[in-house]
């Protein structure tokens, strides 16, 4: 999955074997990209922390990335 696709602001592409792996790649990337003062990047976070603030929205949306990730071939 890319950075864009889990909410972030660009097409770094991270591969892992689970979702919690790649929220955590994910993770890493987004505190190297605010270290550097990335302006999309800054901006990519601050809508997931608006949308952290409605936990229903928050658990729909990690709902729906598990299930791109799901979705995704295994080989790629």
């Amino acid at each position: 999955m890319t950075c864009a696709q889990l909410g972030g602001a660009c097409d770094v592409i991270f591969t892992a074997e689970t979702f919690d792996e790649i929220g955590e790649l994910s993770k890493a990337h987004g505190a190297e990209m605010m270290q550097k003062g990335d302006p999309a990047h800054l901006q990519a976070m601050q809508a997931m922390m608006d949308l952290m603030q409605d936990p229903e929205a928050m658990g729909k949306w990690f709902e729906d990335k598990r299930t791109e990730f799901d979705a995704l071939p295994d080989d790629v």
